[in-house]
């Protein structure tokens, strides 16, 4: 488990960062720009030292203030992916990946050459440079340096932040299969909601140097204060489901969770698999009763949990569904019709829904594209 708590003051800025995540899989510091994300990174790197504090990963203490431990940059073993590359521009992308491993002596090397390149992609650049590979590319080859280096723990200071969207779109799916496949626990610092919602397992919501909420992406996700916090206005939820059946006949898929079922156009996932849904606010209709002779497939039983001013004429209705949560934005003139309140019985319709993968690995639509159902 990676267990921090840290105070630390820059200039006028103060840090006051507390959280714990699972050893595995990816927590994501999510935030505005300027909220103090990278400053934690830098912390757990070694790079800067707080005031007071500490952090843990596993059995392992790299600082603790109370305790006068606080582990020297080189011995913490953190491997750190930068917003661009910086890789060595006269080395092959060969001896960049080796630059790495030949600083860790061969016992101590648990994670073998051929594999990562195998992982990543990069069997035939190997005796490229850098000048002329794709961002993308690059991005790819500073992942394999930093786990060649042994890590312990991986750090990502916005890594797709510097590539254009057919770029990022190519090196998604690698950051998913070091998520997945690498034994490793990965720390992301983003802005950007899709790539929270897509590769993390864990989000901390970071605003002006202090966590705001913490947990699985899901519960964090249905936070009505999340647009407020970080400036993200496509407000929205994630449900984390499993594909119970297809009906080939009709191109459907019936994806099953806690709070019940939707049908969605048949996705490229064998029954059993993990699929994670982003379910925009504005794609989520409350009814007081099921509706008969509509079009729409899609209606859960929920139950109204809170209510907040989105704008001028707009609410946001917080909805449990079983153990996860739904948004819904409707204009306040409908809240007040309605009779909507904290503990009120309702029906949720699904319009729409975005595909992502979920964490523990299945896929579905790539492109996070948008689908009625």
């Amino acid at each position: 488990m990676l267990d921090l708590q840290i105070r630390q003051s820059l200039g006028a800025f103060t840090l006051d960062i507390a959280f714990t995540a699972e050893e595995r899989g990816v927590t994501a510091l999510f935030g505005r720009s300027g909220s103090g994300k990278t400053s934690v990174i830098n912390a757990i790197a070694g790079l800067t030292r707080p005031d007071e504090g500490h952090i843990r990963v596993g059995d392992t203490v790299f600082f603790d203030s109370a305790r006068h431990v606080d582990v020297p940059v080189e011995k913490r073993r953190i491997g750190y992916v930068f917003q661009d590359s910086r890789l060595f521009p006269h080395m092959t992308v060969r001896s960049n990946l080796e630059y790495g491993l030949r600083r860790v002596p061969a016992a101590e090397r648990r994670i073998a050459f051929g594999p990562v390149v195998d992982l990543l992609g990069l069997g035939h650049l190997l005796d490229r440079r850098p000048r002329g590979l794709s961002g993308g590319e690059r991005q790819r080859i500073a992942f394999g340096r930093a786990l060649l280096a042994q890590p312990r723990l991986l750090l990502m200071d916005e890594p797709m932040a510097s590539l254009d969207a057919a770029r990022k779109a190519e090196i998604m799916p690698y950051i998913e299969r070091l998520r997945d496949e690498m034994n490793i626990p990965i720390v992301m610092v983003s802005h950007a909601l899709d790539e929270v919602v897509r590769l993390a397992t864990t989000m901390v919501l970071i605003a002006e140097g202090r966590v705001r909420g913490s947990g699985p992406v899901g519960t964090v996700m249905g936070r009505l204060d999340l647009s407020a916090v970080t400036g993200a206005q496509d407000a929205g939820a994630v449900l984390d489901l499993t594909v119970e059946t297809h009906i080939p006949e009709d191109g459907l898929s019936v994806l099953a969770f806690d709070g019940g079922r939707l049908t969605v156009p048949q996705i490229d996932r064998p029954p059993g698999s993990a699929v994670r849904l982003h379910i925009h606010a504005r794609d989520v209709i409350v009814a007081l009763q099921p509706l008969a002779g509509v079009s729409l497939r899609n209606a859960l039983t929920a139950t109204v949990i809170e209510l907040a001013e989105a704008g001028p004429s707009s609410a946001d209705v917080r909805l449990a569904v079983g153990g996860s949560f739904l948004i819904a934005r409707i204009t306040r003139a409908a809240v007040r019709e309605l009779g909507l309140m904290p503990g009120r019985e309702v029906v949720a319709l699904v319009k729409g829904v975005a595909f992502e993968p979920h964490s523990g690995g299945a896929v579905s639509d790539r492109h996070g594209r948008v689908v009625d159902v």
